[in-house]
């Protein structure tokens, strides 16, 4: 297979970050579909790798976590019985940290929504940052351990409960149940109370499904391969963290962090897989 010129490769790129399926990317794009997925994966795998290394010793002070849904090869429901249990097909969960202050995104982690993969995805979150961090989550029981098992008592941990209603009928499927409050809980350390929010992090759930054709719902632009998801997400984060100027900010997170000083644009990333 002949290798695509960095103007092709670019295209591939640019079409990917913005949302767009592979069949798009080559209709848009006039390069094979197998062509386009091999670029995904060799693009992930070095964005993956660079910001491993780039993103430690953070001065990060108030992180924000989450966990956003979505499933590989066919709905859990509907996955074969020679297939069930076997991760990889049915529902997949992205976990997602947040800096408050510069947007950045520094972990993530692609695994089922239970107590171990919450661990992987804590133990691999405090390994980034070099101080102490107001932490908060949602209220599920999953994070109380992991957080306490990663960080011990050198975190101020938090919980944000929010209390939903019972959607209305005809609206289950569509629309999330109506919010009618939410609590907040103090779990470990002396967080500031006032400070408490996951609204940062679930607003990078938003991006991530308007950005990743993969995540959009009621459509058959899912993920079939689970390792095709994993490249998909390091790749969006490279671009939201070193291309995307944050309209508040007005530079890139990874700016913001102190992390690179200039906005990358696409053709460097490409650089990094050479």
């Amino acid at each position: 297979m002949n290798k695509l010129n960095i103007e092709k490769q670019k295209q591939v790129i640019a079409a990917l970050v913005e949302g767009n399926s592979i069949r798009a990317t080559v209709r848009m794009t006039s390069v094979a579909k197998n062509t386009v997925v091999k670029l995904l994966a060799d693009i992930g795998k070095a964005c993956a790798e660079y910001q491993d290394k780039a993103f430690r010793d953070l001065s990060c002070k108030r992180i924000e976590c989450d966990e956003i849904w979505s499933f590989c090869y066919a709905k859990e429901k509907n996955v074969p019985e020679d297939k069930r249990g076997h991760f990889g097909f049915g529902d997949v969960w992205t976990f997602t940290a947040i800096c408050a202050d510069s947007k950045l995104v520094p972990s993530w982690h692609i695994g089922r929504r239970d107590l171990q993969n919450a661990t992987i995805f804590m133990r691999d979150l405090s390994g980034r940052l070099k101080n102490r961090v107001q932490l908060t989550t949602d209220g599920h029981r999953m994070y109380l351990d992991a957080v306490e098992w990663t960080f011990g008592k050198d975190v101020d941990f938090s919980q944000l409960v929010k209390i939903y209603g019972v959607p209305q009928e005809g609206e289950k499927r569509y629309s999330p149940a109506k919010c009618l409050g939410e609590e907040k809980h103090r779990i470990i350390g002396n967080p500031d109370m006032k400070k408490v929010s996951t609204s940062y992090v679930e607003r990078q759930n938003l991006t991530m499904r308007m950005n990743m054709r993969r995540f959009t719902r009621l459509t058959n632009a899912f993920s079939k391969k689970v390792e095709n998801l994993s490249h998909a997400v390091a790749l969006h984060f490279m671009y939201y963290n070193f291309c995307r100027v944050h309209q508040t900010l007005r530079v890139t997170p990874a700016m913001e962090a102190k992390v690179t000083d200039h906005v990358w644009t696409i053709e460097e990333i490409l650089y990094l897989y050479g």
